[in-house]
């Protein structure tokens, strides 16, 4: 792993986030001032069985536990909200895979530095997958199979696992509806898909256009799209990200005016 001084600290996220802000300066900035090896963002669970990782300790260092290892007792587990109304999840901060790494501890575990004597490594996670693949059963083993249960086990390697060894890591609780809209299922489904993914990305932007001073003749036009019963998809609004990142400089290009949905600034 060569890892050139010149290069600032590297931001990691998954591809399948469609609202995730890529190198995010305000992300950045606080990991990098408050001196942390490793950084997180994290949002709130959405209910006590959404199916991602949370942020925890285990045996007093930090953690992610992915949803598949964590048991219901521990999903249902609540606290006192610190504003003291109501209660929240206990373990409730939901890893939304956007990581950051400074690069001195990059260097240290890539040359096996952290750990008992040196010894830190990443651990091997099982998941079980349901495969296609050839039935054993059916013309000499040449008829293709699809199984309605899992029948195969994946080994997986986390990046998050190396947060153990790190000295010091921070976490930062975004908004979800700012910043994770995952694509995990076809196109259709009720939820995590492409039509949810764009709605949502959408929302975004028109909540951006409206704060800069600009109207759409639809207030909050885009909800789920195409469920899968003949539908058509509501219209989109898309701002580039080469006209604003965040929604910053979009008043001279919104301000006063209406704008008619499907639309596409860029």
């Amino acid at each position: 792993l060569s890892l050139s001084l010149s290069l600032a600290p590297p931001p990691q996220f998954g591809v399948d986030n469609v609202l995730c802000h890529v190198a995010d300066p305000t992300f950045v900035g606080f990991c990098s001032l408050r001196g942390a090896d490793c950084g997180v963002k994290t949002i709130a669970k959405a209910d006590p069985h959404e199916k991602v990782g949370v942020l925890a300790s285990l045996g007093g260092k930090p953690h992610v536990v992915e949803y598949s290892e964590i048991s219901t007792e521990m999903a249902e587990a609540t606290r006192e909200a610190l504003s003291g109304s109501g209660t929240r999840l206990l373990y409730g901060a939901a890893h939304i895979c956007v990581n950051w790494f400074s690069l001195p501890f990059l260097r240290a575990f890539a040359a096996g530095a952290l750990g008992e004597e040196g010894s830190a490594s990443l651990p091997l996670h099982v998941a079980r997958k349901k495969v296609p693949c050839l039935d054993p059963d059916k013309g000499g083993g040449s008829v293709p199979l699809q199984p309605s249960e899992p029948n195969a086990i994946k080994l997986e390697l986390f990046i998050f696992d190396t947060f153990p060894h790190a000295a010091k890591l921070v976490a930062l609780q975004v908004p979800r509806e700012h910043e994770f809209a995952p694509v995990k299922n076809a196109p259709g489904a009720a939820s995590d898909s492409p039509d949810t993914a764009c709605a949502a990305f959408s929302r975004l932007c028109v909540d951006r256009l409206v704060a800069a001073g600009g109207t759409v003749k639809a207030p909050r036009p885009c909800v789920a799209a195409n469920s899968g019963n003949g539908s058509r998809p509501r219209p989109l609004l898309e701002i580039s990200p080469l006209v604003s990142y965040a929604g910053e400089g979009l008043e001279e290009r919104v301000a006063g005016r209406e704008f008619e949905l499907p639309q596409h600034l860029c």
